[in-house]
């Protein structure tokens, strides 16, 4: 089998590909091998040695990846109700830039058959992120209006198409024209372009009375405004600090140590009297949370498999290109999701 290693935090030269030999399936585990694997901006911010579950849980070396989707090449002997070939999808934590993976067999699931080895892989991680919020965190209402940022990429185009399941009206922020088409076909009911226009007029011209839910991966650029800017009762949900790291995949610490600084800090008080909310959720440190993410993940198939949802749009990298995907997705320049093919 071949993975991608980073022996220790740095730039886009750490991710090395490794070769070596199969590993075999014991106890209740599934050996998988990999046709697809998805690529997440986390996948950076671990190389950077910033992704405070890879220290916690994992330490250096470390292979990335949250998500791999192929087929069944051994069984554990433990293992009921999968058999070999099945098509199917799996959530690595980390280890997924990898040709084959062992995962224990509740972290497998059957692939709906209207979905490829491609579109299995651009879902868990994004869509449960979106899914977690949205249904355990913030519980819409049919005619609330949110306001998602980054309305293009993975999470944010989730986001947008399960806004429009709840009866929401979603107003998506990208950061650049080319990304409009993407918002909208993903479910945003309007498009705002902050590279063309005044991000927060337009957003009060479009929502005078403020958002029920704001969903925020941005970290201190928008923060305090995307606070600012709910309505009464209205939540922020944050998922992310990407305006705090670097487009070029060497980080720089003072700016790092002045956003940190700069960030908002929620009051309880005003909170309280506002009557307004700040959520977040992090997937990778929600694995004691594994049974309502299990469902979770089913209910997400089970509505791709109807067709209720759809998958995002993707671009392809090979697995040894693995840097340049990463440099793509940092450098903000993708719409929808990224993949790697061994």
């Amino acid at each position: 089998m071949r993975r991608i290693v980073i022996d220790r935090p740095g730039g886009y030269d750490q991710l090395r590909l490794l070769v070596e030999a199969d590993r075999a399936p014991l106890g209740d585990e599934v050996a998988i091998d990999v046709q697809a694997i998805g690529v997440n901006y986390a996948d950076g911010i671990i190389r950077m040695g910033l992704y405070e579950s890879a220290k916690r849980l994992h330490g250096y070396p470390i292979t990335p990846g949250f998500e791999i989707a192929g087929t069944i090449s051994a069984l554990g002997p433990q293992v009921q109700g999968l058999e070999l070939g099945d098509p199917v999808i799996g959530l690595t934590l980390f280890g997924g830039y990898a040709s084959r993976v062992v995962l224990k067999a509740d972290r497998v699931f059957i692939r709906p058959a209207n979905l490829n080895a491609q579109a299995g892989a651009a879902i868990p991680t994004v869509f449960l992120t979106a899914w977690w919020m949205v249904h355990e965190l913030l519980h819409p209402h049919p005619g609330d209006t949110w306001l998602v940022h980054s309305a293009a990429g993975g999470v944010g185009g989730a986001l947008a198409q399960l806004g429009r399941l709840q009866g929401c009206r979603v107003i998506g922020v990208v950061g650049a024209a080319q990304k409009i088409d993407a918002a909208l076909a993903a479910g945003c009911d309007a498009v705002i372009d902050k590279s063309s226009v005044a991000l927060w007029p337009r957003a009060v011209a479009l929502a005078p009375g403020g958002f029920q839910a704001v969903f925020d991966a941005n970290g201190v650029s928008t923060l305090a405004q995307s606070y600012r800017h709910l309505a009464p009762t209205g939540r922020l949900l944050i998922y992310g600090f990407a305006s705090m790291l670097p487009h070029d995949g060497r980080l720089n610490w003072l700016k790092l140590a002045w956003d940190w600084l700069r960030t908002p800090r929620f009051s309880p008080l005003s909170m309280t009297r506002d009557n307004k909310s700040v959520l977040a959720c992090n997937l990778s440190f929600l694995s004691s949370e594994g049974e309502r993410l299990r469902a979770g993940m089913q209910w997400l198939l089970q509505a791709f498999a109807e067709q209720s949802l759809s998958v995002p749009p993707i671009t392809c990298y090979p697995l040894e290109n693995a840097a340049d995907a990463q440099r793509a997705i940092e450098g903000g320049r993708t719409v929808g999701k990224l993949l790697l093919i061994p």
